[in-house]
C-alpha cells in the first residue's frame, strides 16, 4: 500500500526515552518522551503510535517496514511472546528543538478494575525506559469549505481537541465539547475567542451516564448551534463518536462529508494487540 494522505514523508521507527513523567490531573499523566530527533510539529491531531515490551519481553522488537500495512502484517507475524504491545495516542506537544514529544495518557480501569498495558506502563514509567515510536500522520483534514468548527469527545480525545484548538486561525468560529472524569480533570488550552468551550464533568453531573461519552452526547443533542455549514470532529469512546455523527446527519441535517468522527475504543473492550 503506498503512503496515505498526509502521513509523514520520511518516517521511521525511532526508540523513544522516558524523560520525565507528571500527574497532571486525577485521571491523567503526562510522559515526555526524548530521542524523537527529526520529528516535525505538525500542529491538529497529529498522531503517533507507540509500541511497549509485554511483561517479561527482554527486548522491544519493532517491525522494519514503516507502511501501513508492511508494518502490521509483519506484526502479526511476530510470535505472541516477542510482540510488542502497540497503542495510537495524540502529540500533546512536540518540540522538535529538542527532540521531545508529550504524551497524555489517561488512567482508567476496566470493569474489573484491571487497566490496560499502557496505561500500567504510564504509571510505572521512569527515566529512561524504553518505547517504540512510531510517526503517523493527522485526522483533522477538513475538505469542504465550512463556517464553524464543532468538536466533541471524551477525555481520550482531549489531546486532539486541545491540538485542533490551538491550531485554528484566529477568526475561527465553533463549539468545543469535552466530556471529562471529574472537574480536576479539566485542562487550560489555547483557542480563538470564537470557540465556545464547553466542559462536562462526570462527576458534577446530576444525569446517569453508564459510559464515557454519554454526557457530551446530551450536551451535543440539547446545545444551540451556530448557524451555517460546520465541520464537525467527533471522537474518544465509539459510542461517542458513532452517536454525534447519526445525530448531526439524522437531527440536524448535517451532509455526512461535514462529519469526521473517530472511535478510539469501546466501553469496557480492551484493545487485545
Amino acid at each position: 500500500m503506498g503512503r496515505k494522505k498526509n502521513d509523514p514523508p520520511d518516517r521511521a521507527f525511532m526508540m523513544a526515552r522516558v524523560a520525565r513523567t507528571e500527574r497532571i490531573s486525577p485521571t491523567c499523566v503526562r510522559l515526555t518522551l526524548d530521542g524523537v530527533d527529526g520529528l516535525e510539529a505538525r500542529g491538529v491531531d497529529h498522531w503517533c503510535r507507540l509500541f511497549f515490551a509485554r511483561q517479561g519481553q527482554d527486548v522491544l522488537a519493532l517491525p522494519s517496514s514503516t507502511t501501513e500495512i508492511g508494518w502490521y502484517l509483519q506484526y502479526l507475524a511476530t510470535p505472541k511472546t516477542r510482540r510488542p504491545w502497540v497503542r495510537a495516542y495524540t502529540m500533546r506537544k512536540v518540540r522538535p528543538d529538542v527532540g521531545e514529544v508529550d504524551i497524555d495518557f489517561v488512567i482508567h480501569a476496566g470493569p474489573d478494575g484491571s487497566i490496560g498495558p499502557a496505561a500500567r506502563f504510564a504509571l510505572d514509567a521512569q527515566p529512561g525506559d524504553r518505547v517504540g515510536f512510531l510517526d503517523q500522520r493527522v485526522g483533522f483534514t477538513p475538505d469542504h469549505p465550512h463556517d464553524w468548527t464543532l468538536l466533541i469527545g471524551d477525555e481520550t480525545a482531549l489531546p486532539a481537541i486541545a491540538g485542533i484548538c490551538g491550531s485554528l486561525p484566529a477568526s475561527a468560529r465553533g463549539v468545543a465539547i469535552i466530556e471529562v472524569p471529574t472537574a480536576g480533570d479539566r485542562q487550560e488550552f489555547t483557542a480563538p475567542p470564537g470557540i465556545d468551550i464547553t466542559w462536562v464533568a462526570r462527576d458534577e453531573s446530576p444525569r446517569d451516564h453508564g459510559r464515557p461519552g454519554e454526557l457530551a452526547l446530551h450536551a451535543l443533542t440539547t446545545a444551540a448551534l451556530p448557524d451555517g455549514d460546520v465541520h464537525a470532529h467527533a471522537i474518544g469512546e465509539s459510542g461517542l463518536a458513532t452517536g454525534a455523527r447519526r445525530h448531526l446527519v439524522h437531527d440536524r441535517g448535517v451532509p455526512k462529508r461535514h462529519v469526521d468522527f473517530v472511535g478510539y475504543c469501546g466501553h469496557g473492550r480492551a484493545a487485545t494487540s
